[in-house]
């Protein structure tokens, strides 16, 4: 031991060294080993305290957030109040609470693989990452109703300077299993977890851009489209005439007659598909050997007609949709998620094969032709895209607590981060949307190393993927135009903000662009909606 400058253990200096050095230097004894490798021996320093980050990019994101003053505003109106003076700062909360979430965690507890940033906090303002304990705390001394309409009020405005171009609102619910005792903990219908407790999330996304308009927390027995329909309609109702959706869009789930009729009132265009209960069945059955069968692309036909269902008040268009189904078995799904195995069965003797068909029905006030609302529903596969990257890239769903309040209030902080950082990469790469399994590692995983010298800050950068360098270029480019916006802004009187500039630009850019083929078609056709 006396080669490392160290005594070894029961050492005591002769002026009475404290408890605490001594365990101090007993760690500095550690921090430096050597160990035996198959390129020969290495020694392995341990630093405690470090200037460093695995998500050394993220400054470019933090000056994004900077520049368009969603951090600020964000932390401003954030409810959250403390008596004691030894109480963490809104910016330790907060940052704390991001941090996480774009690290992707999905519980409280994954906090500590953070709390070692060395770099991050600081340019978020922050005096340290908090503990899950202390983040868990914070979140409870938020009002709720404060609180949730603090997050509704940023979720609206992540997307309103977005909303003067055609879009397409998409409705949808998700079931979250749970394994606990939360409150809302409901059995009821969960399809991938039968008899498993529940709680329901009601989601409301802007198409095409995949960005989250609103998001509510239920216990799992409110998973019916009744339950999304006061917020559906709370959204619809505070948006300006002239940002409404071009069409609202959700699966069978949606298509009963108290959604349409609220709809229908506010001369909203809707698109939904409808359950094949025993009357659309018998309705199919009618239809099956008239002729006008017309083509709905992709191998599907279709024909119009119009049906009033028991329960609706008025008769309503629809279009029933078919492809026959070739083969000798196929895998079809019931209402409640269930799969199920046929056989389609041949005349092998004969040569003959019997053809069987998938319907789809579809109920709608708009005036389209049948290829066009066959493609405008298949398009909402995007949607499902989204909900499946937050629930698996995300988070979403997580940092579950036994109470409901900050459940609600970790789906809404979950879905404001994913869209401020879905913003952020289709400014990097407007050419297509990327997912977070993509984006993340390309635009935040880098080893950044801080530095101080004569009052100026530095972070070294150390590329950990193969297209760092493309990331270099493609954020130094961000960072280029994210300052000029702020200079023309301080230089000009009654200028647009940062943030709004950065959103005109995004419209512009990928309505040049275009979407991709397949969503082509969805966009011309949302924009003669109405």
């Amino acid at each position: 031991m006396a080669g490392y400058g160290f005594e070894p253990d029961g050492w005591s200096h002769p002026m009475g060294e404290s408890k605490f050095k001594r365990l101090r230097s007993e760690e500095m004894l550690m921090t430096c080993a050597g160990v035996q490798t198959a390129g020969g021996r290495v020694q392995i320093r341990w630093e405690a305290d470090s200037a460093a980050t695995p998500m050394g990019q993220l400054a470019y994101f933090i000056e994004f957030l900077t520049l368009t003053g969603l951090w600020s505003g964000w932390q401003d109106r954030c409810p959250l109040s403390y008596t004691s003076p030894n109480a963490p700062s809104k910016a330790d909360v907060l940052g704390t609470w991001m941090l996480s979430i774009l690290s992707g965690h999905r519980r409280y507890s994954h906090v500590t693989t953070i709390r070692c940033d060395g770099v991050n906090p600081g340019l978020l303002g922050m005096n340290k990452v908090i503990s899950e304990d202390a983040l868990r705390r914070a979140l409870v001394a938020i009002p709720e109703e404060a609180g949730v309409g603090w997050l509704d009020g940023h979720l609206r405005e992540s997307t309103a300077p977005l909303l003067d171009v055609p879009w397409i609102l998409d409705i949808d619910t998700t079931i979250k299993p749970l394994y606990g005792k939360q409150e809302g903990a409901v059995v009821s219908y969960n399809p991938k977890k039968p008899g498993r407790p529940s709680h329901s999330y009601h989601t409301y996304l802007m198409a095409g851009l995949r960005l989250v308009m609103g998001v509510e927390v239920k216990a799992g027995n409110e998973h019916s489209g009744s339950h999304t329909l006061p917020g559906l309609l709370r959204i619809l109702d505070e948006l300006p005439a002239h940002h409404r959706p071009k069409m609202v869009r959700g699966d069978c789930g949606f298509g009963s007659d108290g959604i349409m009729r609220e709809l229908e009132a506010r001369a909203q265009p809707y698109l939904f598909k409808l359950r094949l209960s025993k009357n659309v069945k018998r309705h199919i059955e009618r239809l099956f050997r008239v002729s006008g069968w017309r083509d709905a692309g992709q191998g599907w036909e279709g024909i119009d007609s119009t049906l009033a269902l028991t329960g609706w008040e008025d008769t309503r268009r629809v279009v029933v949709l078919r492809r026959p189904l070739r083969g000798e078995m196929l895998v079809a799904h019931e209402d409640n998620g269930q799969q199920l195995l046929g056989f389609i069965e041949a005349d092998r003797k004969g040569g003959k094969r019997i053809t069987g068909y998938e319907y789809a029905v579809l109920v709608t006030n708009l005036d389209h032709e049948i290829l066009s609302l066959g493609q405008l529903y298949r398009d909402r596969a995007d949607a499902e895209n989204a909900f499946d990257e937050l629930k698996n890239q995300w988070g979403w769903g997580g940092f579950t607590t036994h109470d409901l309040h900050r459940c609600q209030l970790s789906a809404r902080a979950v879905a404001l981060i994913y869209n401020w950082w879905s913003l952020f990469v289709r400014l990097a790469n407007p050419e297509a949307r990327l997912e977070a399994m993509t984006s993340r590692p390309w635009l935040m995983s880098s080893v950044g190393r801080r530095t101080e010298h004569a009052g100026q800050t530095t972070i070294t950068l150390t590329g950990q993927h193969a297209y760092f360098d493309k990331a270099r270029q493609v954020l130094m480019r961000v960072s280029s135009q994210l300052q000029t916006w702020m200079s023309e802004a301080a230089e000009q009187f009654n200028a647009p903000s940062v943030w709004l500039r950065c959103c005109d630009h995004l419209k512009r850019t990928i309505a040049a662009i275009g979407p991709p083929a397949p969503l082509r078609l969805l966009i011309q056709h949302a924009n003669r909606v109405g």
